[in-house]
């Protein structure tokens, strides 16, 4: 059985990345890509379905013991488990090398003291736990092959074959250092070089070093700020300069629910914030590189803007059930894919938008398509802003007049207009400030419920919605209007859970809600940093020190966090690590420096 989300540590290359779990099992991977299908899908599943268990010997029939304690080394992605045993001490350090050439997942395990018996199993399955590949020797090297993919297995270490696993077992001793990596290449490719891992592991330590070394963030909480942006640095696929919104599918927003969904894609909208938060940290490359990838995905076909795309810029992400994977503790269906590709939500434009200002705004060297496109897509929201769209969360009940998309449309002609007033781009600027009144003033109108002083989810709903939380952020209205502050009330009355954190909107149970879904969600994480956020605005510091504070103390021993916490569960849920809950602990951390929250 899987561990707990939490109990998950993240390494990866930039292309790719595995779920490491306490004790030693690698339970998720995907080869080569963030959205290549799994060979060890053991997270949705079983044991059955492909895993790999590297630690401290243990008895049948007993479970392995979990690390005595972990960590990263320093500011890096290189994770290092320690087990102390009735024999000794022993290491395991695991990392995936950014990539030169095949896609490598190496673990050394070095013994500290004592001499402690270990065991390695690995265990490959293709195509999400579906397919045992065919495993013999070549040349003295272990190789899985299947259709399309072949994955090298090399070690010092004595292997053997039984119940279609790969074992070794062996001991150590202070002073032992003992690799074992996996390698893939494509099956009708001759096979990959033969692993370095020593000098792996330095070239990998170094690379995290110098990019650590460019963050600009020298404030109150650096060390959650570092490691919230090595997490972005991971899940950023490096050809193309994509960001997948999590490197997992189906982890659930309920256990036990239906609400799974497949995360290895790029989300403009999770992108947009990820670029907001690089840029306002020192990190321009990869700022750079996500907006030469968004030109691309984009390209010639602006108006059918989509809401994500793979992390290449695919169009198509056709969704699927895998009904051979029972679940994340049996949370079904295990989907792959997203059938939300195609949705309409026009909040996406001003998110969009909004990270090609700050772009501009940050010096980030000129591109001039960037300016034809941000026309062109104000141009396609003149003609369609008054349309219902499916919102920022992917609803899949009835399109409405959702209040976000409304000042999202706002925020996108706002900073055109800005766009063109400094003279970087040519447009028609009386009828665009005339259309920016004009959103305004629907929002005002028909989003906002005058007798309970707070702006509602949808026009004519009574719902209420923690993406208003951004209408301040956003600049839409200034933070000491007394809508705004009637709003964020509302919001901390009717959608704080019992432990002050806050859910996106009301969910009903086993019946269909607003969402066109049954079952509820835990507190969306990203929208209890946005209440922190506005909390800040409007003065309350202290009171948004404090919940900031209580959502850092929800992140895993290592500093990273799922999409959702379960308030009744006192547990992560959702997918993991998810960027759209580390941006705004990155933003958050910044705006309370700013404030002077923590005297800076």
């Amino acid at each position: 059985m899987a561990g707990r989300i939490e109990d998950y540590a993240l390494i990866g290359d930039m292309q790719t990345a595995a779920l490491v779990c306490r004790d030693g099992t690698v339970d998720w991977l995907c080869l080569p890509r963030f959205d290549s299908h799994a060979i060890f899908a053991g997270l949705l599943g079983t044991g059955e379905h492909g895993f790999w268990r590297l630690g401290p010997a243990y008895a049948p029939g007993t479970q392995p013991p979990t690390a005595t304690r972990r960590g990263y080394r320093g500011d890096s992605l290189i994770l290092e488990s320690e087990w102390d045993t009735p024999r000794g001490t022993v290491r395991v350090t695991d990392f995936m090398p950014p990539r030169d050439g095949a896609p490598q997942l190496i673990r050394i395990v070095e013994g500290v003291s004592g001499r402690v018996p270990m065991r390695s199993e690995l265990r490959m399955r293709f195509s999400y736990g579906r397919v045992v590949p065919w495993v013999h020797k070549h040349e003295g090297r272990t190789v899985a092959v299947a259709g399309p993919d072949s994955v090298w297995f090399d070690t010092e270490a004595e292997t053997y074959g039984k119940a279609l696993t790969t074992y070794a077992d062996f001991t150590v001793a202070p002073g032992d250092r003992i690799a074992f990596t996996i390698s893939w290449e494509p099956s009708h490719k001759q096979p990959p070089p033969l692993p370095e891992p020593e000098q792996s592991l330095t070239a990998t330590e170094d690379f995290w070093r110098e990019w650590v070394e460019h963050c600009t963030y020298h404030g109150p909480y650096r060390e959650a700020v570092i490691r919230s942006l090595i997490t972005l640095k991971a899940l950023t696929y490096a050809p193309t300069g994509g960001i997948v919104a999590a490197p997992t599918t189906s982890l659930p927003e309920e256990i036990g629910g239906v609400r799974n969904w497949d995360y290895r894609y790029t989300w403009l909208r999770d992108a947009a914030i990820t670029l907001s938060s690089l840029l306002r940290t020192g990190y321009r490359e990869e700022a750079r590189a996500w907006r030469e990838w968004l030109l691309r995905a984009v390209a010639g076909d602006p108006e059918n803007l989509q809401i994500m795309y793979g992390i290449a810029g695919e169009r198509e992400l056709g969704e699927a059930e895998l009904d051979w994977l029972p679940g994340y503790e049996n949370s079904t269906p295990v989907r792959v894919g997203n059938g939300a590709a195609h949705q309409l939500q026009l909040d996406v434009y001003g998110e969009v938008t909004e990270a090609l200002h700050l772009a501009h705004m940050t010096g980030l060297a000129r591109n001039d398509y960037a300016s034809v496109l941000q026309l062109k897509l104000i141009r396609y929201l003149e003609d369609h802003w008054q349309e219902p769209d499916e919102g920022i969360w992917e609803v899949r009940g009835p399109r409405r007049h959702f209040v976000h998309s409304k000042v999202m449309a706002w925020v996108a002609v706002d900073r055109t207009i800005k766009l063109i007033e400094s003279g970087d781009a040519d447009g028609p600027l009386e009828r665009w400030k005339q259309l920016r009144d004009d959103i305004h003033r629907d929002v005002c109108e028909k989003g906002y419920d005058e007798e309970r002083n707070t702006f509602t989810q949808s026009y004519g709903s009574r719902e209420l919605d923690a993406s208003l939380l951004l209408i301040p952020q956003m600049g839409f209205l200034p933070p000491d209007d007394k809508r705004v502050i009637g709003t964020i009330e509302a919001i901390q009355r009717e959608l704080s859970t019992s432990d002050g954190f806050i859910l996106r909107y009301p969910t009903d149970g086993k019946d269909e809600g607003v969402d066109g879904l049954p079952g509820d969600e835990g507190a969306f994480l990203a929208c209890s940093f946005w209440m922190a956020d506005d909390l800040a605005m409007i003065g309350r510091v202290d009171e948004a020190r404090k919940l900031f504070e209580k959502l850092l103390s929800l992140r895993n021993d290592l500093g990273l966090l799922a999409e959702e916490w379960d308030p009744r569960l006192q547990r992560q849920v959702g997918n993991f690590p998810q960027a759209f809950s580390h941006v705004p602990l990155i933003d958050t951390a910044l705006r309370l420096t700013a404030s002077g929250a923590y005297g800076g």
